[in-house]
């Protein structure tokens, strides 16, 4: 089990790294080959075929609602960064509720076990 004072650090550190993200966005970026529907075309030969792409794809849902977006090649590199920044976003997010939650409960052991100290001195004191 950790301190108080462990607890209280690890969230900071946890709010620097948020502040630290960057850019980021929701979902999943895959990429894509595809083959048309051209008889002769280079992705239907039977010896080497060739499908077109790569095409990019980001999938993800905003307020309930699903979407799918085609990315162009040039941008990809810098949506799959924004993808990773919002996975260890959520991450960080997880992190931050589990120590907030173990702080809580430390805090109100420690009152507990303060109202019990009170609780004996006073019991003490009365009985001289």
């Amino acid at each position: 089990m950790q301190t108080i004072n462990a607890l209280e650090k690890q969230i900071a550190n946890i709010k620097n790294q948020l502040l630290n993200l960057g850019d980021m966005h929701p979902g999943s970026l895959t990429k894509q080959f595809n083959i048309c529907g051209n008889p002769n075309c280079r992705c239907k030969d039977p010896d080497d075929p060739q499908k077109h792409g790569p095409y990019y794809n980001l999938s993800f849902v905003l307020k309930g609602k699903s979407t799918s977006r085609f990315i162009r090649s040039e941008y990809a590199s810098e949506i799959k960064k924004q993808v990773a920044n919002y996975k260890k976003f959520k991450s960080l997010i997880e992190d931050w509720k589990t120590a907030a939650a173990e702080l809580a409960k430390l805090k109100i052991d420690m009152m507990k076990m303060q109202e019990k100290k009170s609780a004996k001195q006073k019991m003490a004191k009365d009985q001289k």
